[in-house]
């Protein structure tokens, strides 16, 4: 059984794939895997990918999810690691992530470090998430205000035997895996950075690399949220029920 299980969800991220792969491969042992599943790319995503002729990729390609949260489900269904970590297509894993998060896991079942924001070109524009996020731990706490990043997290496979499946319309697998570490396992936030989050015309939400605060802007109204809340504590509590049966 591998050590580490890297789930990558990816589509059209040629422009940063390869720098992103290069940043894992460093880190890990000939003995992991790097699970990527790709949601039908038009670009050279999958050309780049397989370009590292690595034995420890192994590549998910022609998926029709059209969904980045279903193709992270997909991307995790194929892990057999004893520690999963989720990684974006374009971010940058600075050189003791890996190390810092296992020896973390020794005693959490789910971990997440800080991390940099920055440009395409990797010029630092904001030093942490954590603080301009007000990050807080505990399940009561990020059920009403999500602080788990999923580029930034790591887990055990327990965490992921209870996370999966998702629910369905489940519209953030971060926040959901985090919830349930914070349910089943014991969780840990660590304040070093451990990745440089890049932030990019083709991200979900652009940031102002001049901005002094990071923040996160959603079209969600206030319905909607309240949906995304009581879908994921019906599904916790359903979770929770099975396990006592």
């Amino acid at each position: 059984m591998p050590r580490i299980s890297v789930c990558i969800a990816t589509y059209n991220g040629s422009s940063y794939i390869e720098e992103q792969l290069k940043s894992i491969i460093e880190q890990i042992s000939n003995n992991d895997e790097i699970i990527i599943s790709d949601d039908s790319s038009t670009d050279n995503t999958i050309q780049i990918i397989k370009s590292f002729n690595d034995s420890r990729i192994k590549l998910y390609e022609n998926n029709k999810f059209r969904n980045y949260v279903k193709n992270f489900e997909f991307a995790l269904s194929k892990a057999s690691g004893k520690y999963i970590f989720l990684s974006d297509q374009d971010d940058i894993w600075l050189p003791n992530k890996v190390n810092k998060m296992l020896e973390e896991l020794l005693n959490y079942n789910l971990v997440m470090s800080d991390c940099k924001y920055v440009t395409e070109h990797l010029n630092v524009f904001n030093e942490s998430y954590f603080i301009n996020a007000n990050v807080k731990i505990g399940f009561l706490n990020n059920f009403i205000k999500n602080s788990y990043l999923g580029c930034c997290m790591a887990f055990d496979n327990k965490i992921l035997n209870h996370s999966l499946p998702f629910p369905n319309k489940l519209n953030s697998h971060d926040h959901w895996i985090g919830l349930i570490g914070e349910l089943y396992g014991k969780t840990k936030f660590i304040k070093e950075p451990l990745i440089l989050f890049r932030r990019h015309g083709l991200n979900s939400s652009r940031i102002n690399e001049n901005d002094s605060m990071v923040t996160r802007k959603s079209s969600s109204n206030l319905i909607t949220i309240v949906y995304n809340r009581i879908n994921i504590l019906s599904n916790l509590i359903l979770n929770y029920c099975r396990d006592l049966l």
